[in-house]
């Protein structure tokens, strides 16, 4: 009956997956391509999907502090490549 919504309720599979289904929404929203009840509920689903990218992405900045000794570093791509020549 209602697969689809049920299947869009779901948590995504991934960051990346995450991130996949935000896009489209946005690109649908922005093209008009959506009726106003179904703008309402990908807004809704939209808005739980930049909650767990936020979520996923705190946990990974917990797990590269940890891994730096609590303290980020600034990338420099002179440091991190084989001299910089």
């Amino acid at each position: 009956m209602a697969n689809n919504s049920n299947a869009q309720a779901t948590a995504p599979a991934s960051f990346e997956a995450a991130m996949a289904e935000l896009a489209q929404l946005v690109s649908q929203m922005e093209a008009g391509q959506l009726p106003l009840e179904a703008s309402v509920a990908a807004y809704a689903r939209g808005s739980e999907l930049v909650k767990y990218c936020a979520a996923q992405l705190d946990k990974v900045e917990s797990q590269v502090k940890v891994l730096e000794g609590d303290m980020l570093k600034p990338f420099s791509a002179d440091g991190a490549g084989e001299g910089g020549q």
